[in-house]
């Protein structure tokens, strides 16, 4: 396992004896990134600020949840269709080709090129709901599936696809591989809910499929193109026996090659690129826009997941279950089910289940309550049949209309892939393939199935989406080794057989064909489709800019060119399998890097010689790009299958990087807190005073002053330790807190160090938070009490987001024994009044303590202030006087304490509507990083606040007071504060 080397090199992995370089490293030559005319050519096309050329820019996006892995030439941060149209014509003019890459979630390389890759993800995103009443929305193809659900869900409509990958996977992607899910089958998948595009062709022209003018603004400007479509139309309609057969190809779900049923359903040229768009996998187009026809959301659910002796004996009960109404059967086997504890939430106990059991997870989702109640009635009927087994104390075997249940069970199956994957031997690549066959035919083709893995040596799991016949499997082998690969390649060949001349079925059901399964399209569409597909190809693209590789290609072995090795890298993300369901969460995703694009550079340092000029030039960007702008906020592991906290990692190499000295400096500031603490108020405090001086003198003179002052102190040390100056930053709170009374108390209240040393922001006229926390609990009847030596007492993550190991356990340890003794052993609750503070000391403190202070903490009640204003002040409060609106910030504190609901209940108590924007994410000024990289906060702020902006507000809120700074900051100077001093206002007497 590789090590990190002190001080300067802290950051060059060390590789284990013996490490030779890997044969898919990136070239010395291309250490410097991308080469002449190419760079130069396109930043005068496009502008610098959209073209990505270092060498750490190509290599992290050379890399997607597939097992492929191509270095591209330039990376193209594009804008709008102007700019697509633009990289389009030089490519043409140039003889370069061109990927579009946006989540980056597909499985099988349609998101890489070794070329112009353009990233369509950046500046993409948005949704308009149309129709009043959310029966269709234009959606950019950068917006998450999530994202998009979201914002249709106060409509009770969302969309037909349904991937377990929504919360990552982009609309864009999800058309252009017609990716379907658990619930879509072949009537809810995107070719059926589409109601129009619009493309931009490789020729640059842009088509809006619903215009009434389109077809003939297409044939006045591409004629040869719709004369090529109809006539291929006419052909095929021509072939009785070819309509027949393309027709049984698609009662099934199929997403291998192009829609051939496009030249059926459409009647003009218009219509048929519409069709042909859909799974085309940017081999076709660019789709700038889509309209979906959406779907009812059926809010009604109930769930159960049944366990079966074996796999045929639960493939057998599938037909019985989509009998009885069924929207979603999922099948998950014995080896996906152990390994599935790997997830949180899921019962440990599974790990101990026979390898031959199997589970149904089987879902009915009703419009209104008599219709459910028939559901289970049926459902119930059909499980009586049924011989279900109980191997372990979890097991239930019965329907649920518990959320948090059903919740539960589904992170189990959505986690597949990644959870499998996860647990796979270290250095093996994973490769992830979906096919279907007839649902009645689905028992024998998991037998089938299962024995060709035995007989290749392929310890697999399978699961899939058992309702409509499509099951996945996982395949786990080492991609630098020949033998593995060739024992891949022959099992490959062996499967592609079987599905097709055994079952008829289908090679790919919903991942759409992708680079691993371009070589086998002709096995299993015959010769004469495929050739119309090749000539698809030729009438729309005959340049062949677009995507080559991707879905046609006619060398047999083209799916074994470009597997990536998986070298070893630190333990904590080890097990990441490039998945890309961490990204959407990620602060620093639209600045630098993302926690899958960290893990895969440092992959890549690892296939290098330590000291080759592509790893010097790694390296020299990696400690700004991965390391400095990780917020640490470790909201990636929440949204991690597996839990890999890439936070976690970026701490440990700043703690890597620090001096004995540093390290030393850090632990006395930490031991003498309390003069710091008193210094840094005094700073706030002459820092407020000299901007009021200058406050009359010319608008922002103060701020502009203090600005240029840390700007030239943050050169001469560092900007990672020197803060710069924000106008928002608050003046200083009171010098003294307000006196409380011990004998009294309902429980310890703890002001955060953060709220003894600012007070609160501009403009805010309220109680400052330590008075209000007071009063209104005291107003509760349930008064706290503020130590007398809270002085010089932290939570910790001052040192710890920074990686001072020795400040960090001094002051955790502290931290605890204080809190001990203030409580009385843990008599009273401790109440936490900024939500990371509370996550601090529950939880991020605990590594650090001594073996006797980690019995102490076990006795604490730590709750956040939210929790307490929720559950211990609200049910004894009166409201008198309630705002009319209110928008929240969550913090990422919040997500981890899981304390949003109890924000969403203090804030509705206090307004009449209360809104969550539906891009709150962290904020990324992680104590004082935003301070320190302010770059980082406005990029992670940026589509939350232009949200914020959009409309005005009569109070924002939130309960940390560090992102309250910077979402002040971000959407200038709104007001943020705690909504507990809100709750206070409202129930203030009159």
């Amino acid at each position: 396992m590789p090590l990190l080397e002190p001080k300067s090199g802290a950051l060059r992995p060390q590789p284990e004896a013996g490490h030779s370089p890997a044969a898919d490293r990136v070239a010395d030559s291309r250490a410097g990134g991308t080469a002449q005319p190419l760079r130069g050519d396109l930043e005068r096309l496009l502008g610098a600020d959209k073209v990505l050329w270092k060498v750490s820019d190509l290599v992290r996006y050379a890399s997607d949840a597939s097992p492929y892995r191509f270095v591209p030439q330039v990376v193209v941060l594009a804008e709008d269709v102007h700019d697509i149209s633009a990289v389009l014509s030089y490519a043409r003019e140039h003889g370069r080709d061109v990927v579009f890459r946006a989540a980056g979630t597909s499985l099988n390389g349609q998101a890489q090129g070794e070329d112009i890759l353009v990233d369509v993800r950046r500046h993409w995103a948005g949704v308009e709901v149309l129709d009043g009443e959310g029966a269709r929305a234009r959606i950019q193809p950068g917006t998450t599936v999530f994202r998009a659900n979201a914002s249709l869900a106060p409509y009770g409509r969302l969309l037909g696809p349904d991937p377990a990958s929504a919360i990552a996977c982009t609309v864009g992607g999800v058309v252009a591989n017609n990716a379907s899910g658990m619930t879509a089958g072949t009537t809810r998948n995107s070719y059926r809910t589409v109601a129009s595009l619009t493309a931009v062709l490789p020729s640059g022209t842009v088509v809006d499929t619903a215009a009434p003018d389109a077809d003939e603004k297409l044939a006045s400007a591409e004629p040869e193109l719709c004369e090529g479509l109809m006539a291929l139309k006419a052909e095929i309609e021509a072939d009785a026996g070819l309509v027949a057969r393309i027709r049984a190809k698609y009662e099934l779900k199929n997403t291998n090659g192009y829609r051939l049923d496009a030249f059926l359903d459409g009647g003009t040229p218009v219509e048929i690129l519409r069709g042909l768009m859909v799974g085309s996998q940017g081999t076709l187009g660019f789709l700038a826009e889509v309209v979906f026809d959406t779907l009812p959301l059926l809010r009604r659910t109930s769930t159960g997941l049944f366990f079966f002796p074996t796999l045929s004996a639960a493939a057998a009960a599938v037909p019985r279950f989509n009998e009885a109404g069924a929207m979603a059967v999922e099948l998950m086997d014995g080896n996906t089910l152990r390994a599935s504890v790997s997830v949180a939430g899921v019962p440990q106990d599974w790990a101990e289940l026979p390898r031959e059991t199997t589970a149904l997870l089987v879902e009915f989702r009703s419009p209104d309550d008599a219709t459910r109640e028939e559901r289970e009635r049926e459902a119930r009927e059909v499980l009586s049949g049924l011989e279900l087994i109980a191997p372990v104390p979890s097991v239930t075997n019965e329907l649920t209309r518990d959320p948090g249940t059903i919740a539960s069970y589904w992170k189990a199956r959505k986690a597949f892939v990644t959870a499998v994957g996860g647990s796979r031997p270290s250095g093996t690549t994973l490769i992830t393939e979906d096919f279907a066959v007839p649902p009645s035919r689905l028992a024998e083709a998991c037998e089938a199935l299962l024995e060709l893995q035995e007989r290749h040596g392929f310890d697999a799991a399978v699961a899939g989406h058992a309702a409509h016949g499509n099951l996945h499997f996982l395949l786990a082998f080492d991609a630098a080794a020949p033998d593995d690969v060739e024992r891949y390649a022959a099992f490959m060949d062996a499967f592609c057989r079987m599905t097709v001349e055994r079952f008829d079925g289908s090679l790919k059901a919903e991942h759409a064909t992708g680079r691993n399964i371009a070589p086998f399209l002709e096995l299993e569409w015959g010769a004469r489709a495929t050739d119309l597909m090749w000539r698809v190809k030729r009438i729309v693209d005959p340049a062949g800019v677009l995507a080559p590789g991707v879905l046609l290609d006619r060398d047999p072995r083209a799916h074994l060119r470009g597997l990536k090795s998986i070298p070893s890298v630190e333990a904590l993300a080890d097990p990441c399998i490039e998945c890309g369901f961490c990204e959407p969460t990620c602060p620093s995703e639209d600045l630098t890097t993302t926690p899958r694009q960290r893990i895969v550079l440092r992959r890549e340092m690892l296939r290098q010689a330590p000291g080759s000029p592509v790893n010097d030039s790694l390296l020299d960007s990696y400690g700004y790009d991965a390391v400095d702008t990780c917020a640490g906020d470790s909201t990636c592991k929440l949204d991690c299958p597996v839990g890999i906290d890439t936070g976690a990692l970026m701490k440990d190499f700043r703690h890597a990087r620090h001096s004995a000295r540093e390290e030393r400096n850090a632990e006395r500031t930490a031991r003498h807190f309390g003069r710091v603490e008193r210094s840094a108020r005094l700073a706030v405090a002459a820092a407020d005073q000299l901007r009021g001086r200058l406050r009359g003198r010319g608008g922002d003179l103060g701020d502009r002053l203090l600005n240029s002052l840390t700007d030239k102190a943050r050169k001469a040390v560092s900007p990672d330790l020197v803060p710069e100056w924000l106008p928002e930053v608050p003046g200083p709170a009171a010098k003294r807190l307000p006196a409380t009374n011990r004998a009294s108390a309902a429980a310890v209240y703890y002001p955060a160090c953060v709220n003894r040393i600012f007070g609160d922001p501009k403009g805010y006229d309220g109680l400052s938070l330590p008075e209000a926390m007071i009063i209104v609990s005291a107003r509760a009847g349930r008064p706290v009490w503020i130590p007398e030596d809270v002085t010089g007492t932290c939570c910790a993550t001052i040192w710890h987001s920074k990686g001072y190991e020795s400040g960090n356990t001094l002051m955790a340890n502290r931290m605890v024994e204080a809190a001990w003794r203030w409580t009385d052993g843990g008599e009273l609750p401790l109440v936490v009044d900024a939500s990371s503070c509370t996550l601090g000391i529950a939880e991020e403190v605990v590594p650090y303590l001594t073996p006797a202070n980690r019995k102490l903490h076990d006795q604490l009640r730590i709750l956040d202030s939210l929790v307490w204003a929720a559950e211990e002040l609200l049910p004894r409060l009166t409201i008198e006087q309630r705002t009319g609106s209110a928008v929240l910030h969550p913090t990422c504190s919040m997500r981890h304490l899981d304390d949003e609901a109890e924000l969403r209940t203090v804030a509705e108590a206090c307004a009449e509507e209360v809104v969550v924007p539906l891009d709150a994410g962290c904020c990324a000024f992680a104590g004082d990083r935003g301070l320190l990289h302010e770059e980082l906060t406005a990029s992670a702020t940026a589509r939350e606040a232009a949200e914020v902006t959009a409309r005005s507000y009569d109070t924002y809120l939130s309960a940390n007071r560090t992102c309250e700074i910077g979402l002040n900051h971000a959407t200038g100077n709104r007001g943020y504060h705690s909504v507990i001093q809100e709750l206070e206002r409202a129930t203030r007497p009159r």
